[in-house]
C-alpha cells in the first residue's frame, strides 16, 4: 500500500482505451481523493467530472471528498469509467454558461452593494437632505441590475433550450437574485 499523501497509479479503462494515470493530492500533505483522480480522468479522457460513473470492483464510486486509501483504490487498481465527452458544441456552449454565471456573482455582488448602502441610509447614516437624491441613485442601479440579470436569463434559455442540466441549474440561481430586484 503506498504511503499516505503518496500518489497513486491507476489504469482507467474507458470505452477501447486504457489510460494510465498517477493521482496526486491536490492539498499539501493530503491523501489523494477521489476528486483529485476525477479531475485527472477529465483531462485525460475529455468526459467531465458530473458526467463520470467510476467502478472500482463492482462499486461505483461516488464520494468525491473520500481519500482513494478509503474506497480501497490502491497503486496498481483498476478502474473503469463510463461517461460522455461533450461534443465541441457542448464544450462551447458550457464555456458560455461558465462566463454567464460569473457575470451572475459579479452582479449579484453589486447588487449586495446596494444593499448595504440602502441599510445605512436606513439607519440615518445620511444627512436627510441628502437621502433622497442617494435613494433616487440606489433605485436606478437596482433597475440596471434587474435589467443585466434580464438580459442573463435570456442568453441562458437561449442555449440551453430546456436541457442542459448545468444551464438550469444556473437559471435557477440568477432568478431568485432578478426577482429580489
Amino acid at each position: 500500500m503506498a504511503a499516505p499523501g503518496a500518489p497513486v497509479t491507476v489504469t482507467v479503462t474507458y470505452s477501447n482505451e486504457k489510460h494510465s494515470i498517477q493521482v496526486a493530492s491536490q492539498q499539501e500533505d493530503g491523501e489523494p481523493t477521489l476528486q483529485d483522480m476525477a479531475v485527472l480522468i477529465e483531462q485525460v479522457t475529455g468526459v467531465p467530472v458530473p458526467f463520470q460513473k467510476l467502478i472500482y470492483k463492482g462499486k461505483s464510486l461516488k464520494e468525491l471528498e473520500q481519500p482513494l486509501s478509503a474506497l480501497g483504490v490502491k497503486n496498481g487498481c483498476k478502474v473503469m469509467l463510463i461517461g460522455k465527452r461533450n461534443s465541441p458544441e457542448e464544450e462551447a456552449e458550457l464555456k458560455k454558461l461558465k462566463d454567464l454565471e460569473k457575470s451572475v456573482e459579479q452582479i449579484a455582488n453589486k447588487l449586495e452593494e446596494v444593499n448595504k448602502e440602502f441599510t445605512s441610509i436606513q439607519k440615518g447614516f445620511l444627512a436627510k437632505d441628502l437621502q433622497v437624491e442617494a435613494l433616487k441613485q440606489l433605485d436606478k442601479r437596482i433597475k440596471g441590475t434587474a435589467e443585466q440579470f434580464m438580459k442573463i436569463l435570456e442568453q441562458i434559455d437561449a442555449i440551453i433550450g430546456g436541457n442542459t442540466c448545468i444551464g438550469q441549474n444556473l437559471f435557477q440561481k440568477v432568478q431568485p437574485e432578478a426577482d429580489s430586484c
